[in-house]
């Protein structure tokens, strides 16, 4: 039965939440594997595996939503707590441009004072003093928290930001979406159905976005599957619909353009590391996530949260995307992953998997192809977390200096 489930799968049919979730607990490894690659190589004949540069710039740590698994939020007056103002921001984005970054994540805390009005001005800054950044930035639970500020709709949220230069929406707070293990981690933040509505509604208006899991946190092995279905219906929606993308990010198919599963990090948080997803756990869920998602075009594995090796093993599990060199992280980095990258290392764990490494912008179109190695970048200053509140010296002795946390 197995290996029926597995070569229906290979051969591009779609696959039942039951059958996942057998496969996901009892296939055998090196066939899930092979059946897994199988719809990556189908899917890409190129045999490259991209990668992005962007950078993550947190605007306020302050956050009313008190996550358990969260190390980065302080409460509202907390004597840690901290606001960037514009300039400071754009001063990042263009350090970030400086070193080739195509891309910039605008991530903060649900600041009480925070609505709609914010958002249309810190991006509107950020587009008029940079053209060509794709603003990929917040998440669900950002836009019901600032809708709720300002007291409009969803909808209107959504119209207004994206009139004001957002041109996708991150997976963030995606988390685990089940109520169950949701409400054991994130009692304060929307459910999971309220999460892809939000999302629904981005679709619809021409937002795409990316989807993500976090595992780890004493979920079960149904529940993780049970998230993969909730995000495939969605997805299926979209393109039912015909869902199209406008702005930045025109011509792209609609709805979820990748997922992208992590592991919880154990450190400085309620949650202490009481459970974690093993390395195994998280490869069979990669695999896994490439056989059902039958319609969601990339497969993106989190070489951040489980380490360069597992990443790089991953890419045998149907793997098309290594993620990106981010020039800064603070959320998860502060909860304990360290892992870094120098560019020049990401793009040689591409080429010593037997892959093509290409650098990719948000649509995934290819910006440079590495065919040989002599067309592999050499700049050593575009590395990972060279400015990080979460890592001690972040960047010292770069030519491109920590920038310091501003008030």
């Amino acid at each position: 039965m197995i290996s029926d489930i597995l070569q229906r799968a290979a051969d591009g049919g779609r696959i039942s939440p039951e059958e996942a979730l057998l496969l996901y607990t009892d296939a055998p490894f090196h066939a899930l594997g092979e059946a897994a690659d199988t719809v990556r190589r189908r899917r890409y004949p190129d045999n490259i595996v991209t990668y992005l540069i962007d950078r993550n710039i947190n605007y306020t740590n302050v956050c009313v939503t008190a996550c358990k698994f969260c190390a980065f939020y302080r409460a509202p007056k907390h004597a840690e707590g901290w606001t960037h103002g514009t300039e400071e921001i754009l001063h990042r984005c263009q350090e970030a441009v400086d070193l080739g970054a195509t891309q910039v994540m605008l991530q903060g805390g649900h600041h009480p004072d925070y609505g709609v009005e914010y958002y249309e001005e810190l991006f509107s800054a950020v587009k008029q003093a940079f053209p060509s950044l794709v603003i990929h930035s917040i998440g669900p639970s950002e836009v019901l928290h600032m809708a709720k500020v300002s007291g409009v709709s969803i909808e209107e949220a959504i119209q207004r930001i994206k009139a004001a230069g957002l041109a996708s929406i991150a997976g963030a707070g995606a988390e685990m979406l089940p109520e169950r293990p949701r409400k054991a981690i994130a009692p304060l933040k929307e459910s999971g159905e309220r999460w892809l509505e939000v999302m629904t509604q981005a679709h619809r208006l021409g937002v795409s976005s990316t989807a993500t899991m976090m595992m780890g946190t004493g979920e079960t092995n149904a529940e993780r599957i049970e998230h993969l279905r909730m995000i495939r219906d969605v997805q299926d929606k979209a393109v039912a619909n015909g869902y199209t993308v406008e702005a930045d990010l025109a011509g792209t198919v609609g709805g979820f353009r990748s997922f992208i599963p992590w592991t919880y990090q154990p450190e400085n948080n309620h949650l202490k590391g009481r459970t974690q997803a093993t390395s195994l756990e998280y490869l069979r869920i990669v695999a896994v996530a490439r056989l059902f998602f039958d319609n969601i075009a990339h497969l993106q594995s989190s070489w951040l949260t489980t380490g360069k090796d597992v990443g790089q093993v991953s890419l045998h599990l149907g793997v098309d995307d290594l993620g990106s060199i981010m020039l800064e992280e603070n959320v998860i980095s502060s909860a304990g992953a360290r892992h870094r990258s120098r560019l020049t290392e990401l793009v040689q764990m591409i080429r010593d998997a037997d892959r093509i490494p290409a650098q990719r912008d948000t649509q995934y179109r290819h910006l440079r192809v590495h065919w040989t190695p002599a067309d592999d970048p050499t700049d050593d200053r575009v590395q990972s977390h060279f400015s990080s509140i979460a890592i001690p010296g972040g960047g010292t002795g770069r030519s491109i200096p920590l920038t310091p946390v501003s008030s």
